[in-house]
C-alpha cells in the first residue's frame, strides 16, 4: 500500500532524509522510530504529499504522490504531529467541514461523520468548540478527522500524545483493531507502544534508515538478550559467582543482588539446562532462572547515540 524508495528531502543546505526506502502492507502496522529531528515527521510528510521530496519516489496504493496527488491522497487519512485543526468550529462541524472536502455528501457524509464521532468517542463534546478542548479530546477530535473517509492506509503522527492512561489503551486497541485491515504508519518515542501495536519497526536517524525489522528482531539486538537471570539460595555470593563463572557458555557473571539469596545475571549463551546442574551439583537451591529477551529502550540507545556519546556515557 505504501512504497518509498530512495526517498531524500534538503532544507537548503541541510539534507533532512537520505535516501530511505521502505513499504507497508496492508495488515500491517509500522512503528516508525527515531529521536528527536531524525528526520521522522519530515518523512510522513512526503508520504502524505504535504511536502515534495527532493529526490525518490513514493506510491500510495499504486499512485505516486507527485504525479497523482489526488489519487493517493484518497486513500490516506493523516494525524499530523500537533494534531492541527478550526479553533472556532465545533467538533462535529469541523467533521462535517472534513468530510465535504473529501467528496462526501448528504447520508454518506452524515453516516460518516456519527460513525468518527462514535470510534473516537466524542458523543459528549460533538457541539463544543474545538478551542475548548483538553489536549486529549482535540487530538481525538484530529483522528477522527484521519478515518472519516474509511481511507485504507493511516499515518499517524504521535497519535497518543496528550492522551490521559485510558484514553491511550483505547488508541491502542483502536490502532491494533485498525491495522487488521488497514496499512498504517505510526510515529512514537514510546517504546511500550512499540510492542503494544506494532508488527514491525523503523528507525531513522540523521535522515538514515537504519533498522528495519520486527520488534522481537529489535529486542534481539540488546546486549542483554539471551543473558541469564538466575537467584541462588544456600551459597554466599563468592562462591557462588566463582562456580557460575566456570560453567559452560558462561562469559562473565553480573553480581545483581545479594539481600535475598545471591541474584547474577550471566552473561554470554549460557545453556540454562547446565546452568541449573550446577546450581543444584553444588548443594543450593534455585529460586530463579530466566532468560532475557532484552529490552528496546537499550537498543534504541545503542543504535541512535553517536559514539562519541555513548562512550561518555558508559
Amino acid at each position: 500500500m505504501i512504497t518509498a524508495e530512495n526517498v531524500t528531502k534538503w532544507f537548503g543546505p541541510l539534507l533532512a532524509v537520505d535516501d530511505v526506502s521502505f513499504h507497508v502492507e496492508r495488515g500491517e502496522v509500522l512503528g516508525f522510530l527515531g529521536p528527536n529531528g531524525a528526520g521522522k515527521s519530515t518523512t510522513m510528510r512526503i508520504i502524505t504529499g504535504f511536502l515534495p521530496p527532493s529526490g525518490g519516489t513514493v506510491k500510495v496504493g499504486g499512485y505516486s504522490i507527485v504525479d497523482e496527488p489526488l489519487e493517493a491522497k484518497s486513500l490516506v487519512g493523516y494525524l499530523p504531529e500537533n494534531a492541527p485543526s478550526y479553533p472556532e468550529m465545533s467538533v462535529e462541524g469541523f467533521l462535517n467541514f472534513v468530510a465535504e472536502l473529501r467528496g462526501l455528501r448528504g447520508a454518506a457524509r452524515a453516516e460518516a461523520v456519527e460513525r468518527a464521532i462514535r470510534t473516537c468517542f466524542l458523543e459528549r463534546v460533538r457541539h463544543q468548540e474545538v478551542d475548548t478542548l483538553s489536549k486529549g479530546y482535540r487530538h481525538r477530535a484530529c483522528f477522527a478527522q484521519a478515518i472519516l473517509h474509511d481511507p485504507p492506509v493511516l499515518v499517524l503522527d504521535e497519535p497518543t500524545d496528550g492522551l490521559d492512561p485510558n484514553q491511550k489503551h483505547e488508541m491502542r486497541e483502536l490502532i491494533k483493531e485498525m491495522g487488521r485491515e488497514k496499512a498504517i504508519i505510526v510515529s512514537t518515542h514510546i517504546l511500550e507502544e512499540v510492542e503494544a501495536i506494532c508488527s514491525r519497526v523503523l528507525i531513522i536517524d540523521q535522515g538514515k534508515l537504519v533498522f528495519n525489522g520486527t520488534p522481537d528482531q529489535l529486542k534481539a539486538k540488546s546486549p542483554n538478550a539471551g543473558c541469564l537471570r538466575i537467584q541462588v539460595r544456600g551459597g554466599a555470593a563468592d562462591e557462588v559467582v566463582a562456580k557460575l563463572d566456570r560453567t559452560a557458555g558462561v562469559k562473565r557473571v553480573e553480581l545483581l543482588d545479594k539481600s535475598d539469596g545471591v541474584r547474577c545475571r550471566l552473561l554470554g549463551n549460557p545453556d540454562p539446562t547446565l546452568v541449573a546442574q550446577a546450581i543444584l551439583g553444588a548443594g543450593w537451591k534455585l529460586g530463579e532462572l530466566t532468560v532475557e529477551t532484552g529490552r528496546l529502550d537499550d537498543v534504541f540507545r545503542e543504535i541512535t547515540i553517536p559514539d562519541t556519546v555513548a562512550e561518555v556515557a558508559r
